[in-house]
């Protein structure tokens, strides 16, 4: 279980942070002065710490230093009573995670806990590259293996072998759900840099208007609501590497910052006009088409041939099918761990409905459905009735009742709901598609014009949706008898 250590001399601040922020997924341990606080870092191995600034044997800056000292990649996160301290904002220019404002709002506080807990697992957790020789989860605990012996695989590991080392700008393309998060971790924890400070910043999950500031800071008084000096992420990252997730979705005013950044390594602050100078490696990851972009004028195209030095290109799972078995393997023994259940292994016809599936989610789809069935297994042996209605290929649920097959819409909508499932929308929305551009064209004899019409549609959306339910093509099919026990 995560645990938070918070280090503040109030009892009533204590108090209040521990009770709200103390769940079944996280433990909160307490000290009221800095020495005690340092001791228990080693001891309790705390995965985020918060450091209040004035404590009353030692600044919070000389406890922030000892702490990354004992602990340089536990994310620390300042609190201040004192809006204008130059101790925090000296604490981030140094390394701190974020610093926050007292009285603290408990709401925010969980965010940043959150992100920070986030980022110390992409940190600590290894990822581990597959061994041809090993089972798929014989791989050393705590970690987090890329899983996969099929030729593309193998040229993706065979490249982050090579350039892990080499101080350069890399671009990892993909599909969401193909693992490019894992791949830059593992850029990290096999470079140069791997000792020095690792942050990551999704570009489409933080809003156009804020993403500047986050990764270069900002002066006070820059714009409405910038009441304090900020330490962007550029700069807490010096000395280490930054991961730029989904940069195609960077406006063009932040792109052209980061070009700059990745030309001469510098940059200002947003509203300020001092030049800062930082040495930090940029890895960069989008689902995008960039050559694409750039044509319509999305995307700069200096900045595309600056990160298009070194590329990864990870395969979506429909072009290394021979890696399911291995993959179903590995996320049934994760999701026994997680969920104390005692699956074995897979049927094989289960087996082979997983491997005709086109998998637009990819392997962290593949990683959901295979958690669904095994919280839906009743025995040792997955089947496939446990597996999700979308990827059985069977008829959706319709608005209001059930389908001709008796399948619920209320029902998998709470299925998907309990296993956690990120799409659902997409999911259900992939079943209606397929029953009723079914039903609409077999009452049509198959005329996609009359059909498009009936639909209220274009014939050209009507085309898209029927070539994303299209099964795979022959040569991509498993073979009728079971496949081999290694997948090899």
């Amino acid at each position: 279980m995560p645990k938070l250590l918070i280090i503040d001399d109030e009892a009533n601040v204590l108090y209040s942070l521990q009770t709200g922020l103390e769940t079944d997924d996280l433990a909160v341990v307490t000290a009221k002065t800095g020495k005690r606080g340092l001791g228990l870092v080693p001891k309790e191995e705390p995965d985020v710490v918060i450091v209040d600034v004035r404590l009353p044997d030692m600044s919070g800056l000389e406890l922030f230093e000892r702490i990354k000292e004992v602990a340089p990649k536990v994310p620390v996160v300042i609190i201040t009573a004192f809006a204008a301290t130059d101790t925090a904002i000296e604490a981030m220019k140094r390394g701190a995670f974020d610093y926050l404002l007292k009285p603290v709002d408990l709401h925010h506080l969980r965010e940043v806990i959150g992100r920070a807990l986030e980022l110390r697992r992409m940190q600590a957790v290894p990822a581990v590259f597959d061994r041809p020789e090993a089972e798929a989860d014989d791989s050393p605990p705590g970690t987090d293996p890329i899983v996969g012996r099929s030729p593309v695989m193998q040229e993706v590991y065979k490249t982050v072998g090579r350039i892990a080392q080499q101080d350069v700008t890399v671009l990892i393309l993909g599909e969401s759900g193909t693992g490019k998060e894992l791949v830059a971790r593992a850029l990290f924890q096999h470079s140069k840099r791997a000792d020095r400070p690792f942050l990551a910043i999704n570009c489409a999950a933080i809003p156009d208007a804020l993403l500047e500031s986050e990764l270069f800071g900002h002066e006070r008084g820059a714009f409405t609501g910038a009441d304090r000096q900020r330490v962007g992420k550029f700069e807490q990252a010096d000395g280490g590497t930054i991961f730029l997730d989904e940069i195609g979705d960077m406006t063009p005013q932040t792109q052209a910052k980061v070009l700059r950044v990745l030309q001469n390594q510098q940059f200002e602050r947003v509203g300020g006009q001092e030049t800062l100078a930082v040495d930090t490696r940029v890895i960069a990851a989008t689902n995008r088409n960039l050559e694409a972009e750039v044509a319509a004028g999305r995307f700069r195209q200096d900045l595309f041939y600056r990160l298009n030095g070194v590329t990864i290109a990870l395969p979506p799972l429909r072009d290394r099918r021979d890696d399911i078995p291995l993959l179903v393997d590995h996320f049934i023994k994760v999701a026994n761990r997680k969920l104390d259940k005692h699956v074995a292994t897979i049927a094989p016809d289960a087996l082979r409905v997983l491997s005709a599936h086109s998998w637009p989610g990819n392997v962290r789809e593949l990683q959901n459905v295979v958690r669904y069935a095994v919280i839906q297994a009743v025995g040792e042996v997955l089947t496939v009735d446990g597996l999700p209605a979308s990827v059985r290929g069977g008829s959706a649920p319709v608005p209001g009742g059930q389908t001709a097959d008796g399948l619920d819409v209320r029902k998998l909508t709470r299925d998907l709901l309990a296993f956690g499932s990120p799409d659902i929308y997409r999911q259900v929305v992939a079943e209606v598609d397929r029953v009723v551009l079914g039903e609409v064209l077999k009452h049509v004899a198959n005329n996609q014009v009359h059909a498009s019409e009936l639909l209220g549609i274009s014939r050209t959306t009507l085309r898209a949706k029927l070539a994303a339910d299209k099964p795979p093509p022959a040569a991509a099919r498993p073979p009728e008898s079971p496949p081999g026990g290694s997948g090899d």
